[in-house]
């Protein structure tokens, strides 16, 4: 009988396999039927609909394609090269009539990002020249400050009356863990070079020092006067400045209706149902007389841009994606893995004939010892005699900053977040926690290292005295790198160094970037550097593209119906914060333990982002919280 049970086991596993195979060999001919790149005549007369349900990103993350399929799909994120181009495309396409912007969902971008989009925007609107221009019409129950960058460069926007719009700005609570950790008996020993270097802050202090302050003041301060001057321009009839100072006297007189307040401050043009929005689309981009009232001929995002693929032939110019927090080893998109990228750039090197280089940073930075391997791919380059363009895009900081030493030249966006040139190490030890409830340590330890860092007993003086030299030294080759790179003294970099985050207008001023403009203009640069004809050149990629498995999967991103970014009211986005506080706590003790080598990391540079949902494993205790809470 055991022979038959188990000869049975052997022959039901084998038939799951291959119904497991059967079902992936399905939903990939299926997937690739639907994604067989729809050619440009398939593309009919309507309206280009940019349902921006998720984020602005440089690199979308690569996700567990079997966590979309099991319905925890992750917030979508759109590739900010890809909105651009599609809008200039859409620019030019007389089957483009209109394009639309559904802000309901928008979990925003940062400030570079949703500039350059904007601009896209607005030159759908208004042309080039003077000549051309297409309605855009924006619709959203209540914008974000994000959203509503967006939709100031639009035709026009239309908001639900029962919504409403406020405008935050920039800022707001950080949150310090000094007392907690206290009160918890955890030692966070800290290791750190520049007074500016504010990242360890929430493990030493229970307030903001004076030196972050002023720095998170006058970074904010400038985001902030170029969105209110950007809004200014893209719409001057929006009177912007009572609702930024006296938003309570302004809903007030209004009588407490949000909506009519931002109607007659200009702020929207009308205020409708989604019906008639969808009516007033259909007047331009056409109907089907045979479908409800309320339908218009539509031309999705995903199918226009599988229709306008990037272009290829010419001279290849490389670009290297750095995007995301750097870490140590390997890692997905979305990520900076340190071998990933330098393998990335190797590969490239070995396989494409490239002509020159463009580096497009875009991240906060993270190890320092992972920066310090791609810089030194990146370098390889160099050494095979091609240009290298760095390209910021909107925050290349602290190890953003180093792997970016490596380029001939450095563009950056006036918004972009830049700087935080210095490091820091964190280790956290337990003997106070272990003491507490009656767990002690002890050993025979044969050197002064024996055993440290040692997190049950703590680290001794001379292990603190070590690892602080270390950071020392590794300030030094920070300090050493820009030096030579931006041709400053070092007494110059270190001045303008210690861990301060600078804007890149402010950047460039005191010389750590060189020009202003985005990735188009360092790719027309390098082609220039390589003596090559700009109108024959292509831009190839050096970054591995996601597997069948993964596209599929994408489809279903951003798609659920529990969606922590979802449109509403007021009300409705102040309760949706509740779980992004939760979220930046559990990582932020995260980050305290996992911090595993020497970081050169922003602290400044989250709160100016978007929206970022918390980690896959955090879900369930968050939603635990969240319902002892509301209890």
């Amino acid at each position: 009988m055991k022979l038959v049970r188990g000869a049975w086991k052997i022959l039901v596993g084998i038939k799951d396999a291959l119904v497991l195979a059967a079902m992936l060999l399905f939903f990939g001919l299926l997937f690739a039927g639907l994604n067989a790149g729809p050619r440009p005549a398939s593309i009919r007369d309507g309206a280009l609909v940019l349902d921006l349900n998720g984020q602005i990103v440089e690199q979308p993350s690569e996700n567990d394609p079997f966590a979309a399929l099991g319905g925890n799909a992750p917030v979508r994120e759109f590739r900010l090269r890809d909105l651009v181009r599609l809008l200039d495309k859409a620019r030019t396409d007389d089957r483009v009539k209109v394009v639309v912007l559904d802000l309901d969902t928008f979990a925003g971008g940062y400030p570079a990002a949703l500039t350059e989009v904007a601009d896209a925007i607005r030159a759908v609107r208004d042309g080039v020249g003077g000549k051309g221009g297409k309605p855009v019409l924006a619709y959203a129950t209540a914008y974000t400050d994000s959203g509503y960058r967006l939709a100031s460069a639009a035709s026009e926007i239309w908001m639900n009356p029962m919504g409403g719009t406020l405008f935050s700005g920039p800022g707001g609570s950080q949150l310090y863990y000094k007392g907690l950790i206290d009160k918890l008996g955890v030692n966070a020993h800290i290791y750190r070079v520049g007074k500016y270097k504010s990242f360890v802050e929430p493990y030493t202090r229970a307030d903001q020092s004076p030196e972050a302050k002023e720095a998170a003041t006058a970074l904010q301060g400038v985001i902030f006067q170029q969105w209110k001057d950007q809004i200014a321009k893209a719409r001057p009839k929006a009177k912007i400045a009572p609702m930024l100072t006296t938003p309570d006297a302004v809903i007030t007189a209004a009588g407490g209706d949000i909506a009519r307040a931002n109607l007659q401050s200009g702020i929207v043009d009308k205020l409708a149902e989604r019906i008639e929005f969808d009516k007033r689309v259909g007047q331009i981009a056409g109907t089907d007389a045979k479908k409800a009232a309320g339908n218009f001929n539509t031309i999705k995002y995903d199918t226009y841009l599988a229709a306008n693929p990037l272009p290829k032939g010419g001279d290849a110019i490389g670009v290297l994606t750095v995007a995301g927090e750097i870490v140590d080893g390997k890692a997905k998109a979305g990520t900076a893995g340190g071998d990933t990228i330098a393998k990335a750039m190797l590969d490239g090197l070995s396989k494409n004939k490239l002509k020159a280089l463009v580096v497009r940073v875009d991240s906060p930075g993270g190890s320092a010892l992972a920066s310090e391997k791609i810089r030194r791919a990146i370098f390889e380059a160099k050494q095979q005699g091609l240009p290298v363009v760095v390209s910021m895009g909107s925050v290349a900081a602290s190890g953003g900053y180093w792997v970016s030493t490596a380029g001939d030249m450095i563009f950056a966006e006036p918004t972009t977040i830049t700087g935080s040139i210095g490091i820091f190490g964190i280790i956290p030890t337990f003997e106070n926690t272990l003491a507490k409830i009656g767990v002690t340590s002890d050993g025979v330890k044969s050197t002064p290292l024996s055993g440290q860092p040692d997190v049950i007993a703590g680290t001794n003086a001379e292990t603190d005295r070590l690892l602080q030299s270390a950071i020392d030294h590794g300030y030094a080759q920070f300090i050493d790198r820009v030096s030579k790179a931006r041709k400053m003294t070092p007494a110059r970099v270190d001045e303008i160094a210690q861990g301060r985050v600078w804007d890149g207008g402010t950047a460039r001023q005191i010389g750590l970037v060189d020009r202003f403009g985005g990735l188009n203009d360092a790719i027309a640069e390098a082609a220039r550097r390589a003596k090559l004809d700009p109108a024959k050149i292509q831009a190839v990629y050096l970054e591995r593209q996601p597997g069948w498995l993964a596209r599929f999967a994408a489809q279903f991103a951003g798609s659920g119906d529990d969606d922590d970014t979802a449109g509403g009211d007021v009300f409705a986005r102040i309760s949706a914060d509740h779980k992004a506080v939760l979220a930046r706590a559990l990582g932020d003790m995260r980050r305290l333990t996992r911090a595993s080598s020497i970081q050169a990391r922003c602290l400044e540079c989250g709160g100016l982002g978007p929206v970022t949902a918390p980690e896959q494993g955090d879900l369930t205790l968050l939603d635990m919280l969240l319902a002892k809470f509301a209890k």
